[in-house]
């Protein structure tokens, strides 16, 4: 170890990180220059990396769960090599910029996940340190490691206070996670002043009843640091946590160890200050120590001959194991093939939940497509989302496809997100649509950042019956529809739910949503032959009355309803539509609008839910049935009757002018 490289490199993140923040003026400048010794030692001598191939399977991942301290990140990023430039750090925060305010996964070179809300990169980390013992259970042979990495998280008093990283990290123990290392940067400092404000808990005695190692240090002391990250290599059946006690804002004389650090510019004053009191030239904007320069450049030949390394024992693993190479090919192509994909043949007037459907077709879908994995927060045996044909993941089988969450459904989306993060996997979960409420902050994420997660959340109405309005969603479809880069696909029969499924798994650039029923449809007869290509734009016409009086467009158990409702009206030309998807509709070109919803004929909408949005679809806010109160208690059919949402409901508003 060189120290006085280290030492240099962590001047520079210290000038880099406080003149970023100046020159934005805004910012936060405590966390980069608190733990800056750490980041050199972590990027300098700890983590398995490339900075000529940031997306290589095998790299350590490093995940700055505490997002707000992004010029941390940004400035190891530039020193070690990657596409990030001096220009780029002295455009910080700016528009369109490599170095936005929070890490932006798949925006700036080296950044693993978007990270800003504290405790989501946390999550995300337990899904990467899963997804690499996944891998690695399946393509590793007893010559060859190919799958072999940790994954490296620095936290924050505040991830330590948000919910989703007590789950996660519960979570993670239980699972023995023992690639899975955490720093906590315990400064003790928040916003409002000190963490004595309101956090005084043992959160290391905390961690060890989870089953964490926890092991202790102090930031500024760089052989004991790097002990501990031995120690917590060593132990391969734990989750590791090392907790560092650090100081906001080292180096400024009059604002270390205080929040004003946290979130605000030094100021010029305090900055030239600083600049004395750590021996930085006067002046001297984004400087960067000549010896950290030549560190890193150093750095670079050993950080080639190490992946060329990896890259001839993958080769001799390829040649040695064709069939698993051909796999491996299928679990890291960018272009799913479902060449292989045969869904169910569900008949016309089969009875059955589309929950159960969704399951029928999840069975097949694992069946074709071999790196689909997942699970429910506790509910498979109602989501329908079990594989069991190839066992459950746990600490004694990493070979498994069905995880179990627990009773953790934030905590489930984060880790989802980070399986998919971390390459080679395709993951879904599952939960009732009510506590999608839970996952809200996960789910965003994943939209921001493109990822194809698959999200099952069954019990979509108020059709749940007994259970009541706390697990009766009715605003749920819409505030979903609402976040952009999520489609909500709600079936209205089996057929329409396998055919969801198949859209589901072709989607490469977002999140999709199942919402499934909890009570039984019939699978009706469709009059568009093509209705399987038709229904990838959002709707297709179900049931065509010729030139029609009256256009119904229903999604979901409402179809049902609306061709009973039609069948008790004898006086209307009525055309049925199926909305499985109102945001893929409304994205299309006004011609295909019009073969669906012939222009100027009354539209009425009808959906177990929120009349929020329909208004788009509807010819008038008369003309849409829906739910704008919450439930009641009761079996299906009688709360149905007392709301209004029923055959006889919707065949009056029918024949209503």
């Amino acid at each position: 170890m060189n120290k006085k490289a280290l030492e240099a490199v962590a001047l520079s993140i210290r000038s880099l990180a406080m003149d970023g923040v100046q020159k934005a003026n805004s910012g936060h400048p405590g966390l980069p220059m608190g733990v800056a010794e750490f980041g050199a030692l972590l990027y300098g001598e700890v983590m398995k990396h490339h900075p000529g191939d940031s997306k290589w399977i095998d790299r350590d991942r490093f995940v700055l769960s505490a997002g707000h301290g992004s010029m941390f990140l940004y400035s190891l990023l530039h020193l070690a090599g990657y596409k990030v430039s001096l220009e780029d750090l002295k455009n910080f925060r700016q528009l369109g910029s490599r170095t936005p305010g929070h890490p932006e996964y798949g925006w700036t070179d080296g950044v693993e996940t978007t990270t800003g809300p504290l405790g989501a990169g946390f999550s995300n980390a337990v899904g990467m340190a899963i997804a690499e013992s996944m891998l690695a259970a399946k393509f590793n042979t007893p010559a060859r490691k190919i799958i072999d990495h940790f994954t490296y998280v620095l936290s924050s008093d505040g991830c330590m206070m948000e919910g989703i990283s007590s789950e996660a990290a519960s979570l993670a123990g239980h699972l023995a996670l023992g690639k899975l290392i955490v720093f906590y940067d315990s400064n003790k400092i928040t916003i409002e002043g000190s963490t004595e404000l309101a956090f005084t808990e043992d959160t290391g005695a905390r961690f060890a009843a989870y089953g964490w190692q926890v092991l202790n240090g102090d930031a500024y002391n760089l052989v004991q640091m790097a002990d501990l990250v031995n120690q917590a290599k060593a132990e391969t059946g734990r989750p590791s946590i090392i907790i560092l006690t650090s100081v906001i804002g080292k180096g400024s004389p009059n604002k270390a160890g205080s929040h004003d650090v946290h979130g605000a510019p030094l100021g010029a004053e305090e900055i030239a200050a600083t600049r004395k009191n750590l021996g930085i030239p006067d002046g001297a904007e984004f400087f960067i120590h000549p010896e950290a320069k030549s560190y890193f450049a150093d750095k670079k030949a050993q950080w080639e001959k190490a992946y060329k390394s990896w890259k001839e024992t993958f080769s001799a693993w390829a040649k040695e194991n064709p069939d698993l190479k051909k796999e491996f090919d299928i679990f890291t192509a960018e272009t799913p093939d479902f060449s292989g994909l045969v869904m169910p043949d569900f008949k016309i007037g089969d009875k059955m939940a589309t929950r159960s459907a969704s399951g029928k077709s999840l069975q097949a879908a694992a069946k074709a497509v071999p790196n689909l994995v997942g699970g429910s927060a506790d509910l498979a045996p109602s989501n329908n989302t079990a594989l069991p044909d190839y066992g459950d993941y746990n600490a004694q089988n990493r070979s498994g496809r069905t995880l179990h969450f627990g009773v953790r459904e934030h905590a489930m989306g984060g880790v989802v997100n980070g399986i998919c993060l971390h390459g080679g996997l395709r993951p879904f979960c599952a939960t009732f649509l009510v506590f999608a409420d839970y996952m809200r902050p996960a789910i965003r994420l994943a939209a921001i950042m493109k990822l194809p997660i698959i999200y099952v959340f069954t019990h979509d109405s108020i059709f749940v019956g007994e259970d009541g309005p706390t697990h009766q969603p009715v605003e749920h479809i819409a505030s979903l529809r609402v976040i952009p880069n999520v489609v909500v696909l709600r079936p209205g029969d089996a057929q329409e739910t396998a055919a969801a499924w198949k859209m589901a798994l072709s989607r490469t650039d977002g999140p999709t949503v199942l919402a499934l029923t909890r009570q039984n449809l019939e699978v009706y007869a469709k009059t568009d032959k093509d209705w399987m290509n038709t229904i990838t734009k959002g709707a297709y016409v179900v049931q065509d009355g010729g030139d029609p009086d009256v256009v119904v467009v229903a999604s979901g158990s409402e179809v049902e309803l609306a061709i009973k409702a039609a069948a008790k009206v004898k006086d209307r030309k009525i055309r049925i539509v199926s909305m499985l998807s109102m945001e893929l509709f409304l994205k299309q070109d006004k011609s295909f609008w019009g073969e669906i919803i012939p222009p100027g004929v009354r539209t009425i909408t009808a959906e177990a839910g929120v009349t929020f949005g329909w208004t788009r679809i509807a010819s008038s806010s008369r003309d849409i049935l829906g739910l704008d109160r919450f439930g009641e208690s009761g079996p299906a059919a009688k709360v149905a009757e007392h709301l209004g949402i029923t055959v006889e409901a919707l065949a009056s508003l029918i024949q209503a002018q």
